[in-house]
């Protein structure tokens, strides 16, 4: 029985008796066991523990790394929001530069200028759209792809090689350019553009056929190309006003002037002062009517102004 049982004695410090624990081998196979699994157990927790702190971890990295490339990637789409807006803009540059120098470039996606107002009994020019918005989506955040920025390349490309040819055009025919209007005639605010509108007296659907720039009378206003001035005279309609021949087709009116400084006759170039803002003729208020002709009609002068 003695080779059976396990006897573990505990002596205490102290001066009371001893202590005798007894187990059998059953009893101690079965504490062997337990201690054995009691440990695997424990190892296996903190295997786990040690996994899940690591990922835990990398999650963590995971989190700042995805903030970053969020960031990074809002960045991108930002510029390539502000990219497609300058580019618009070059687009629209270039449309008036071709239509300046006479070119064709059907590469070049522009942007048409905008409607004004009217003057009855006259033929309608054909309608101007502004941009559609639609391209803009719905009000979220613009999605930006590959399409997009390949759609991009593609167009400046196309822009580039324009303006290069553009460049080469303009700088063999710098005389023509000067007599090609390309300036506002004042400095103020467009009050009111090429294209059908109210009458501001009668309030009847017309054509207005020119562009009025608002500003305080008095101030100058200036020849938007070199040319000869053909007429200085007073009507109802313009008041007093000045008519310039440029040449190559090319005849600017400046309407409601206050006063001239001109004569007929007279050569002037781009900028010099041909009269004042006034409100002479039939004008609602202080502002300068004028008007592009080319080859005897009337045309869109935005499409010429390369300084607004």
């Amino acid at each position: 029985m003695a080779n059976k049982h396990l006897s573990v004695i505990i002596v205490p410090h102290t001066k009371t008796s001893t202590k005798t624990l007894c187990f059998s081998r059953n009893t101690l196979k079965i504490l062997s066991i337990g201690g054995i699994v009691l440990g695997l157990a424990l190892l296996t927790v903190l295997v786990d523990y040690v996994r899940m702190s690591v990922i835990r971890g990398r999650y963590k990295a995971l989190r700042v790394e995805t903030a970053e490339q969020k960031s990074t990637i809002e960045g991108y789409e930002k510029s390539i929001t502000e990219l497609q807006t300058k580019i618009s803009h070059l687009e629209s540059y270039t449309k008036k530069l071709n239509v300046m120098a006479g070119l064709k470039s059907p590469d070049v996606l522009t942007a048409p200028a905008g409607v004004g107002g009217g003057e009855p009994g006259k033929d309608d020019p054909e309608p101007y759209m502004e941009p559609s918005a639609a391209a803009k989506g719905p009000g979220g955040p613009q999605v930006i792809g590959l399409g997009t920025v390949q759609s991009l390349n593609l167009k400046a490309q196309s822009i580039e090689s324009n303006l290069s040819s553009l460049l080469n055009f303009f700088e063999s025919d710098s005389v023509r350019m000067a007599s090609t209007p390309s300036i506002m005639p004042a400095a103020g605010w467009i009050s009111s553009v090429y294209g059908h509108r109210n009458d501001p007296f009668t309030g009847a659907w017309v054509m207005h056929w020119g562009l009025d720039i608002s500003t305080n009378i008095g101030n100058p206003i200036m020849a938007t190309a070199d040319g000869i001035v053909i007429k200085v005279e007073t009507d109802r309609y313009l008041g007093k006003n000045v008519t310039i021949s440029h040449g190559n087709g090319y005849t600017t009116v400046y309407g409601h002037m206050s006063n001239f400084a001109v004569k007929a006759g007279q050569k002037v170039k781009r900028r010099d002062i041909i009269g004042y803002i006034g409100q002479t003729g039939k004008a609602a208020g202080p502002h300068v009517h004028y008007e592009v002709f080319k080859d005897g009609k009337r045309i869109d002068p935005r499409n010429f102004l390369l300084e607004e």
